[in-house]
């Protein structure tokens, strides 16, 4: 029984660690439809229509050999929709946008397929004039960022969403969002139904010590109610904290355990009991290649119950 529960333990955790799983929620069309509202502190540069039998869409690190992009993990899927250039005022970030992005993302139950942070992503001149043909983009290599998410509606149609930021040599910020449906038989990479039973993960950073306090936001509590409520649903934290300088290994997981417990404790009076949820503790152990996903944090997932759950 020991060994179950280890096993069960580990196979979760890796659902929650892995990051490429989408979560797929039953949102109704109009939703998704809509574009998502641009970042505040941004100003539109450019639209461009984006209707193709065959649209060019990676999920993965891009190269460019021979002139030829090569991508390990890529799909043309036909689409109709629309990409959008946006210029990110002086006074704000580029870091803020895509946080913006993501929590709309968030709110309609979309996952992230794939994500990639600076010189993983792949040289930014290829993504700028061969991928998004945004010359626009081009900037730093290791000032730039990109994720492709998916949601699916009530119908079953599937919506795709990317983005991608980057930070010109001027100091100048962009995004460059793309807003897609997707036509019937267009297979789109680690979309599956077995992956669609997990939702999130809501990131929830912390700070403190004997007492923790939580930076999270009235709607991603909201999401999370949402989710827990379903029949069957359990839900998953994970707890993560950075290594200090000259802190033993030991210290940083018990203060990750410490913290994560805590939050587990808001939740159990919230209404998701304790007996509904899993609790992992990561501390500095594993290291996700995401800007949002650093730090001191706990990451929370629900998986919805399975057939007869």
């Amino acid at each position: 029984m020991m060994f179950k529960g280890l096993l069960n333990g580990f196979i979760v955790g890796f659902l929650v660690l892995a990051g490429s799983h989408p979560v797929v929620a039953q949102t109704t069309n109009g939703d998704l439809a809509a574009f998502p509202a641009a970042y505040p502190q941004s100003s539109l540069e450019d639209e461009e229509p984006v209707v193709s039998s065959g649209h060019l869409v990676l999920f993965s690190p891009v190269r460019e050999i021979n002139n030829q992009i090569r991508s390990e993990k890529m799909a043309r899927i036909p689409v109709t929709g629309v990409g959008r250039l946006y210029q990110v005022n002086r006074d704000a970030s580029r870091g803020e946008a895509r946080a913006h992005y993501q929590r709309i993302l968030q709110a309609r139950g979309a996952q992230v397929l794939f994500e990639c942070s600076g010189r993983d992503c792949g040289r930014s001149n290829v993504w700028a004039n061969q991928i998004f043909d945004q010359s626009t983009l081009y900037g730093r290599d290791s000032d730039q960022d990109y994720l492709v998410a998916a949601a699916v509606g009530e119908s079953g149609k599937t919506w795709l969403t990317l983005i991608y930021t980057v930070t010109r040599g001027t100091q100048r910020e962009y995004v460059w969002v793309e807003h897609l449906e997707t036509s019937e038989g267009g297979a789109i990479p680690g979309l599956d139904s077995a992956s669609a039973r997990i939702r999130g993960p809501i990131i929830v950073p912390w700070q403190g010590g004997v007492t923790h306090s939580f930076d999270w936001s009235a709607s991603d509590r909201r999401i999370l109610n949402s989710w827990a409520d379903e029949d069957g649903a359990s839900v998953v934290l994970t707890g993560y904290a950075s290594l200090g300088e000259n802190e033993p290994l030991e210290d940083a997981m018990a203060r990750a355990r410490n913290a994560m417990e805590s939050l587990s404790q808001v939740l159990d009076k919230s209404g998701v009991s304790r007996n509904r949820q899993t609790l992992i503790t990561v501390g500095p152990a594993i290291i996700i290649p995401s800007p949002e996903r650093q730090g001191d944090r706990v990451e929370i997932v629900v998986i919805r119950g399975g057939p007869g759950e």
